[in-house]
């Protein structure tokens, strides 16, 4: 079973392979650096975001700390209190209020800006119990302020225990205005989506940008618990700072999905376009390449099947390209031509074995016919009929003359009328007189050249199947005339016929005893000396009669004799 698959085919399936494996394994590493390099870029630029976020909230804490201590101690110290105290309201915008308590939690004092304190239900959210065992800034978790009339600012206290001028322990709360600290931590984010809030040590939210939607149950964060450092998830990295002044932290959660997943995808995308051109461009220059090596080779293949259909007529045109091509094309031609020379030589040699082999049975004498006519020659002189023994031994050896010829195939039909005429006479003595015979020959027919012996096989044959059997007498015509180029010989009889199947059998069987040369032979010969398109041809009936046509072309001895 011949291979369907092309050398161009392979080469360029091979080339596209390799590329591509290795353009998927360097994709591959890629996108694994790709990815890692992004991971690291998001963690570094959220924990920059929430370092800044950090020292922003950590320098306003530091600061409320600093005020706490100044109010502290000018109360410690018992001078002008309230006049400082309402002088610090007033000059900081961000503080709501600012107040005392007693060991019981009840409001001793309050400064504010102006604002009218409720008269009834003063127990403020602002109180709380501070952690002594933590000399950190103690800030409680965002609430409403709810001391003043019509007036409910979102505040964090900051609270500190003092002893007052009496000795009295008394607890210090300043609320601050928690919307500037919103407004800041809402502003700060990273990447298009990701965003900072403030926790405490505890988990509790202090601020978060979505906390209306996580206190209404939409949202869940998950990232409050962490402790301090960087917390990569499968959806959000998380980075956590915390401040040194308070138990706040600074949470930072940037997403997975925008700030790697979606660059590494985007990358992806470019580089499987870049290997989508990359990969036509192999195949283009894979297919030209491939054309330079296979196309001479399908040349060669061409060329190879044509010289075996067509071998002696084949005629090959080298075929160029690189050297390996170019050589195989030089020793294909060279075998062509040693092949052709070969294969004329072995024609060449049948075509004189077969000449040999019916000169060789030119030269036999059929036995019986000899033994025949020599015994009716003895019979003619016992007989007393020594002129026609004399016409007979004449015929005869006219006969034999004109078969040897010197040993030329080829004699003038003169000749072979002659030889045709001598056998007829010497076979009509022997069958005494059973049939008639004449020739019809055109006179411009005479000089030109035949095979010798064409007619002595065809008359034999219409005397022994024609004529032979016979009850009334025989008839032989023998005609020879010109058609355009040809000579054409007509031996015709009205003996008994000839079945289809007996031409055929005479036309394909050999020389016999009984049949001399056979007329297989004379046809041979034929197409031997002129080719296929001359030689002989029967056309017979039962009862009839059979007409047997030679074609030959016309040949000068002049002619004959230069070649």
């Amino acid at each position: 079973m011949r291979s369907k698959i092309s050398l161009s085919g392979v080469f360029i399936t091979m080339v596209m392979a390799i590329v591509l494996i290795s353009s998927a394994a360097a994709t591959l590493i890629f996108v694994q650096v790709y990815r890692s390099g992004m991971e690291q870029s998001a963690v570094t630029s959220s924990d920059q975001i929430g370092v800044q976020v950090l020292n922003t909230v950590e320098n306003y804490t530091r600061e409320m700390q600093n005020v706490m201590e100044r109010i502290m101690e000018n109360m410690e110290q018992g001078t002008d209190e309230d006049i400082f105290i309402q002088n610090m309201v007033d000059m900081r915008s961000d503080i709501v209020a600012i107040t005392t308590y007693d060991a019981k939690g009840s409001l001793k004092d309050c400064w504010s800006n102006g604002r009218e304190l409720k008269k009834t239900n003063l127990n403020s959210q602002s109180y709380t119990v501070p952690d002594a065992a933590d000399s950190r800034l103690n800030i409680t978790k965002p609430h409403v302020e709810s001391l003043f009339v019509d007036y409910y600012p979102w505040v964090v206290t900051v609270c500190q225990e003092v002893q007052g001028k009496d000795g009295e322990r008394l607890q210090v709360n300043m609320d601050i205005r928690f919307s500037d600290i919103a407004n800041y931590i809402d502003n700060v984010g990273i990447g298009a989506h990701g965003y900072v809030y403030i926790a405490d040590s505890e988990g509790n939210l202090i601020y978060h940008p979505q906390q209306q939607l996580i206190y209404s149950g939409l949202k869940e964060e998950k990232g409050a618990e962490l402790k301090e450092g960087t917390h990569t998830e499968s959806e959000a990295i998380y980075t956590v700072r915390e401040l040194e002044n308070c138990d706040w932290k600074i949470v930072g959660v940037c997403y997975v999905d925008e700030m790697i997943t979606a660059k590494v995808s985007s990358a992806v995308s470019n580089l499987l376009k870049m290997l989508c051109g990359v990969l036509i461009a192999v195949f283009l220059l894979g297919w030209a390449f491939s054309e330079l090596f296979s196309a001479p080779i399908r040349k060669l293949v061409t060329a190879m099947r044509e010289f075996e259909k067509n071998t002696e007529n084949f005629v090959f045109s080298p075929i160029s390209g690189t050297t390996e091509i170019t050589t195989l094309s030089n020793s294909f031609g060279h075998m062509v031509v040693r092949l052709q020379k070969l294969m004329d030589q072995v024609r060449q040699e049948e075509v004189t074995l077969r000449k040999t082999e019916l000169n060789a049975l030119q030269a036999q004498i059929n036995p019986h016919f000899l033994y025949n006519t020599l015994d009716a020659i003895a019979w003619m002189c016992e007989e007393g009929k020594n002129e026609d023994a004399e016409e007979m031994v004449n015929s005869l050896a006219r006969l034999f003359r004109i078969s040897i010829s010197k040993g030329h195939e080829l004699i003038p039909i003169e000749k072979e009328v002659q030889h045709a005429m001598s056998y007829l006479k010497i076979e009509k003595y022997r069958y005494k007189n059973q049939f008639t015979y004449s020739f019809d020959v055109q006179e411009e027919c005479l000089p030109y050249l035949c095979n010798k012996i064409t007619l002595q096989p065809i008359i034999e044959n219409a005397i022994y199947h024609g004529v032979n059997q016979m009850l009334d007498e025989g008839e032989i015509q023998i005609r020879i005339y010109q058609n355009d180029e040809d000579i054409v010989f007509e031996i015709e009889d009205n003996g008994v016929g000839m079945s289809e199947e007996q031409c055929h059998e005479i036309m394909h069987r050999e020389a016999g005893d009984k049949t001399g040369i056979g007329i297989k032979n004379v046809n041979d010969r034929i197409k031997i000396y002129f080719g296929e398109n001359y030689g002989l041809s029967i056309k017979s009936e039962l009862d009839e009669g059979t007409c047997v046509t030679i074609r030959v072309p016309k040949v000068e001895e002049e002619e004959y004799a230069k070649k």
